[in-house]
């Protein structure tokens, strides 16, 4: 694929990351974000977090899926570094706009209210995943350490499914469609790890 290509398709996940935030902004700005405005923030960088990674983890089935899809994969740090981006914001909206940045609410909460501990667990799983996203970490690891470290992503896509279901109340299924794709998305993946063995072998045998 040419440079200049590439550079189209990540100007345009640049535009696509930051739509969220910007409207949010815009709506905040123009006082239209609703009765409890705290709450909607919350909500919008959190659902921004989630489906971000639901793409990030989108990306090698749909490799796997069409050769043709093989650029995708110019995307996925710049993606995955947009979900810690939003998780971080989500984060701040407790620490600041809930919690006020004081210490014993934050203790309070996080020993009384589970879907907040499942939340700061998500965030932790992530900052290992943002910390080593530069080539200089891959070099550093190695390729079989890095790719081990990250795979850390999986585990934050359940903690993150967990915390959503916790935070609603019983009987609301808003969570339900992000937690089918992530389930999907997961359990093909042996699938496609097999597959790939499969024609590995094929070659050698050939």
């Amino acid at each position: 694929m040419k440079q200049s290509t590439i550079v189209v398709l990540k100007t345009l996940a640049w535009i696509g990351c930051l739509s969220p935030l910007a409207l949010l902004l815009y709506r905040l700005v123009t006082n239209t974000l609703g009765p409890d405005q705290t709450a909607e923030i919350a909500s919008v960088t959190g659902l921004t977090a989630l489906w971000l990674l639901v793409a990030t983890l989108a990306i090698t089935p749909l490799r796997a899926l069409s050769p043709r899809l093989s650029w995708l994969i110019q995307l996925r740090r710049l993606i995955g570094l947009f979900v810690f981006f939003y998780a971080t914001l989500h984060m701040l909206t407790w620490l600041g706009l809930y919690a006020g940045f004081d210490l014993n609410t934050m203790a309070t909460d996080l020993t009384k209210r589970r879907f907040i501990i499942m939340g700061m667990a998500t965030w932790l799983l992530l900052l290992p995943l943002a910390l080593t996203s530069t080539t200089w970490a891959i070099r550093k690891l190695g390729g079989k350490n890095w790719n081990k470290l990250h795979m850390l992503i999986y585990l934050a896509a359940l903690t993150a499914g967990v915390h959503y279901w916790w935070k609603v109340k019983t009987g609301v299924l808003s969570p339900a469609p992000y937690t089918v794709v992530i389930l999907v998305l997961l359990g093909v993946r042996p699938l496609i790890a097999w597959n790939r063995r499969r024609k590995q072998r094929s070659a050698v045998a050939a």
